[in-house]
Order: C-alpha cells, then sequence, then structure tokens
C-alpha cells in the first residue's frame, strides 16, 4: 500500500507468463514494490532476484498489492484464479485484467468483480512483450474513470501510451479487436503480397521498398476512412468500388493461377461485389463497408 514515505503503491502480478513477466519487471523498474504468483512452479526466479516477492497462494498475493494485475491465457484461466480469492483478500484494491478476449467477457468479468465489491479495469495489451514498460508501448483500459485516474502513473510504467477508452468494461477489447482486425489483416497482405512476387523469382527485399510506400499511403487515408463511415458518406468522385473492385479481381486471378491460397482476397471481392449489388459501385472504397455487415 503507498506511505508517505513511498507513495507509488504495491503491485500484484497474477501470473508469469511472457507477458506477465514483462509487466512485473516494468512495475520493478519504476521502484513499485510488486508481488508476483504463478499457477506453476519455475517461473519469476529473475523477478525475485532483482526484488520481486513471491506469494505462495494467490490470496496471498493479492493482499500484497493495492494493484493487482491480472495476466493469464483467457478468462478462463483467470476466473479459476480468483476463485482462490474472497472479497475480504480485494477489499480496498484495484484489479486490472490484461488478459485478453471479448467484449462480451470483459463485461462478465467486471460483473463477478461488482459482485466482489471490487474496483475493477478491463485491458488490453498492444505491442509484444519487448515494447513493454517503453514509452511507446500502447495498452487500452476501459472501466471506472475515477479508479483509472487514481492509478494512471502507476498503470503508466507498463506504457507510456497508456490509454482510457471509457466507463464500458468491453471497451478495451472493442478497440483491441478493432486494431488488431487491422493489423493481422494487413499483415496477411503483406506477406500474401511477398509470396505473389516470389512465384516470379522477385525477391522480398526487392518489393519491400514498395510496401513502405504503400504502407505509407495507408496511413494516410485512415483518418478520411473513419469520417467517411462514421457520416454514412462515400463520396466516389476520385475513386470507386467497381473499378477497386476489378483491381482486386485480377489479384485473386494471378494468386490462383499461380497457386496461392487466395481465400482472404477472394473474401474481399466478395464484400465489395455484395456493395456493388446493393448500389454502392460508384461510391469509394468506404463503402465495402455495407458488404461486410451484410454477409451471404
Amino acid at each position: 500500500m503507498t506511505t508517505a514515505a513511498d507513495p507509488r503503491p504495491a503491485v500484484t502480478v497474477l501470473g508469469l507468463g511472457a507477458m506477465g513477466q514483462a509487466l512485473a519487471g516494468a512495475f520493478l523498474k519504476a521502484g513499485h514494490p510488486t508481488t508476483v504468483w504463478n499457477r506453476s512452479p519455475g517461473k519469476g526466479e529473475d523477478l525475485v532476484s532483482l526484488g520481486a516477492t513471491r506469494a505462495a497462494t494467490p490470496a496471498e498475493a493479492v493482499r500484497a498489492g493495492e494493484v493487482v494485475v491480472v495476466c493469464v491465457l483467457d478468462y478462463a484461466a483467470g476466473d479459476a484464479i480468483l476463485d482462490q480469492v474472497t472479497a475480504a483478500d480485494l477489499d480496498g484494491r484495484l484489479l486490472v485484467n490484461l488478459t485478453s478476449d471479448t467484449p462480451e467477457r470483459a463485461r462478465e468479468a467486471a460483473a463477478r468483480a461488482a459482485a466482489l465489491g471490487v474496483d475493477y479495469l478491463d485491458g488490453a495489451v498492444m505491442v509484444p512483450v519487448p515494447m513493454i514498460g517503453t514509452p511507446d508501448a500502447l495498452i487500452f483500459h476501459s472501466g471506472a474513470r475515477a479508479a483509472y485516474e487514481k492509478y494512471e502513473g502507476t498503470l503508466k510504467a507498463l506504457g507510456g501510451r497508456s490509454a482510457y477508452v471509457g466507463e464500458d468494461h468491453g471497451l478495451a477489447a472493442v478497440y483491441d479487436l478493432s486494431a488488431l482486425d487491422f493489423f493481422w489483416t494487413a499483415m496477411h497482405g503483406l506477406v500474401h503480397g511477398f509470396a505473389l512476387a516470389a512465384t516470379e523469382g522477385v525477391p522480398g527485399a526487392a518489393v519491400a521498398p514498395y510496401m513502405k510506400t504503400l504502407a505509407a499511403l495507408l496511413a494516410s487515408v485512415v483518418d478520411g476512412t473513419a469520417e467517411d463511415l462514421d457520416a454514412g458518406k462515400f463520396p466516389g468522385d476520385l475513386d470507386n468500388l467497381t473499378v477497386e473492385a476489378a483491381n482486386v479481381r485480377h489479384i485473386v486471378r494471378a494468386a490462383e493461377h499461380r497457386g496461392l491460397d487466395a481465400t482472404a482476397l477472394r473474401g474481399v471481392l466478395t464484400a465489395a461485389d455484395r456493395s456493388i449489388g446493393l448500389g454502392h459501385g460508384g461510391d469509394n472504397w468506404a463503402s465495402i463497408v455495407e458488404g461486410i455487415r451484410r454477409p451471404a
């Protein structure tokens, strides 16, 4: 707990996978008294050597911290840990769940925390393990604003871009899923593009500079696309969906002719064709959202 001599809250980290260890290490580096616990033995020796305290049980670990961070495989694993903890153990503490899942699971976890009478923040880590504790590390948090603001300084020990996204406990997961939807789709496109070039003997390194050019172009249209989607207007004076869908069709044909899996691209084309069928052929690319919203 905080004291006049040391205002940095004591923290507990439950779960010592690679991410959990990184979180605990960041707290230690920031000077927070840190207690750790892991379901299976043999993890966390490096943290203990740096000053962390190893707890024998989840209840003991929880009682040692003012801020209790859970980071495990999934919410079922988190529930199994919290089954070993009482409301008395959690009294006066902030529970922060950084186990990624769906908005529905986040809201269920928040309801459980409320039943225990504990303040709760749900969260999502948006960066790989090596970035934890750096100024550029992004972590979403949602839940009670007062709880977040009270411990914002502590949470920013995990990442300088700690972001509070709203009172609804499911919002961190919403932001997480939407951002990762974009990221993994883009990563698939990157690898698929390299694979397509390789079928003609063109190495990835030769194409990479042009991929970077297109990545910059993609970044430049993010804000405008968001504005179009929020407004529900898709002006097609500079480009239109019919022309762009034809371009996708060419890529699908070329990829399949070369024996590549074009399932993802065919999905893009299907959504585009569905939107065109709904009357959006003359609108811009963002109008593909109508095909996405109305799957067959």
